[in-house]
C-alpha cells in the first residue's frame, strides 16, 4: 500500500475511533447521576435534547462527537502541516458556530432559511443562524487562506494577488457552501452522513491531496451512523457543518480550479433551490435517492431505540 492509502486508512480509523468514543464518552456524562469531569461542557443535559421528524426524542450529542472525530481524522490525513491547519480551522468554525446555533437559537421567533437570515442581518437583526453564517464565512476563507499557497514550491515563483486572492474567495466559498449544503440535507436519519461519505468516496480513491481528509469524513461518518440510523442521536448544525466543511476543504485541497468552481455552482444552484424546492420530497419521489436514502434506517413504523430516539430537521441557514 502507498503512503498516501495509508494516510487514508489511518485517517479514516482514527476518524471513526474518536467519533464514537467521544460519542460514548458524552453519553456516560449525560447520564451520569453524580456528574462527571465533562460537566462544564454539557451543561444542562435538556439543552441536548430535540424532538424529531417522528415527535420522538433526540439527543444533538452525536453533533459534538462527529467534529472531535473530523478534527481527529483530518489531522492525522493531512498530507502537511499546511493541510492539517486548514483542515483544523475549516471544521472546528464550522462545529463551532453550528453548536452556537444549536443551543441558543431562540425557536419561539424562528428564522429560516439563508434568505431569513441575510434578510434579517439586512434590517440589523442579528440571530444565531446569521452568526453562523458569518462565523462559517469567516472561518472558510481562513481556510482557504492557510490551504492556498502563493507557489507551487518553497522554490517556486510567487503567484499574482489577484489570482491568489480570486482562488482564496472561490475556495472559502465552497467550504462554506457544503458546509450549509451538508445541513440542508440533515433533515432524516443517516441522509447528511451517506450524501458526504458518498461525495468523499471519490476523492479518496482519486489520491491527491484531499484523499487523507475524505478518508476522514468518511471514517466519522461510520463512527457516528449507527446512533444517527436508529434515530438516537442527531448531527445537528454543528455535526453537519463540520461534516460539510471538511468535505469543501478535502476539494479545496485535491482539485484543480475548474473542479472547485463547477462544485461551487453545483453548491449554490442547490441551496438557491432548497428556498423553494423540498429535498425531502424530491428524494420520495426518485426511487434510487428513496432506496438509499432508507438503507440502513429505522422503519417508518418500526420501534424507538428505547431510551432515546431520533433526529429533528437540521438547517444550517436556520
Amino acid at each position: 500500500m502507498s503512503v498516501g492509502g495509508v494516510r487514508c486508512l489511518v485517517a479514516a480509523l482514527g476518524a471513526t475511533a474518536a467519533t464514537s468514543w467521544a460519542r460514548s464518552a458524552a453519553g456516560t456524562a449525560a447520564g451520569s447521576v453524580g456528574g462527571s469531569s465533562l460537566d462544564p461542557l454539557i451543561g444542562d443535559r435538556a439543552r441536548w435534547n430535540r424532538t424529531n421528524h417522528r415527535g420522538e426524542p433526540v439527543s444533538m450529542l452525536e453533533g459534538p462527537a462527529t467534529v472531535v472525530g473530523l478534527l481527529v481524522g483530518g489531522v492525522l490525513g493531512a498530507p502537511s502541516a499546511r493541510a492539517a491547519l486548514a483542515a483544523t480551522a475549516a471544521t472546528a468554525g464550522g462545529g463551532a458556530f453550528g453548536l452556537v446555533d444549536d443551543l441558543t437559537e431562540d425557536t419561539t421567533t424562528r428564522t429560516k432559511g439563508l434568505r431569513g437570515h441575510l434578510g434579517a442581518l439586512a434590517h440589523g437583526e442579528l440571530t444565531t443562524g446569521g452568526l453562523k453564517v458569518l462565523g462559517i464565512g469567516a472561518s472558510a476563507l481562513v481556510a482557504a487562506a492557510i490551504a492556498t499557497p502563493r507557489s507551487a514550491s518553497s522554490a517556486g515563483p510567487r503567484r499574482g494577488l489577484a489570482g491568489w486572492a480570486f482562488d482564496v474567495a472561490s475556495s472559502g466559498a465552497l467550504i462554506a457552501a457544503t458546509a450549509n449544503l451538508v445541513n440542508l440535507l440533515d433533515l432524516r436519519p443517516g441522509r447528511a452522513l451517506k450524501a458526504s461519505a458518498l461525495v468523499a468516496a471519490p476523492l479518496v480513491l482519486a489520491g491527491g491531496n484531499g484523499a487523507g481528509l475524505a478518508a476522514a469524513v468518511i471514517g466519522a461518518s461510520v463512527g457516528a451512523a449507527p446512533g444517527d440510523l436508529v434515530e438516537r442521536d442527531m448531527l445537528g448544525d454543528s455535526g453537519a457543518n463540520a461534516l460539510g466543511a471538511l468535505v469543501g476543504t478535502a476539494v479545496v485541497l485535491g482539485a484543480p480550479r475548474g473542479v472547485r468552481l463547477a462544485l461551487l455552482a453545483g453548491a449554490v444552484g442547490l441551496t438557491v433551490a432548497s428556498e423553494r424546492v423540498s429535498f425531502t420530497k424530491v428524494i420520495a419521489a426518485t426511487p434510487v435517492l428513496r432506496e438509499l436514502d432508507g438503507w440502513g434506517r429505522r422503519p417508518a413504523d418500526g420501534p424507538g431505540p428505547g431510551a432515546a430516539a431520533t433526529e429533528p430537521a437540521a438547517d444550517l441557514t436556520e
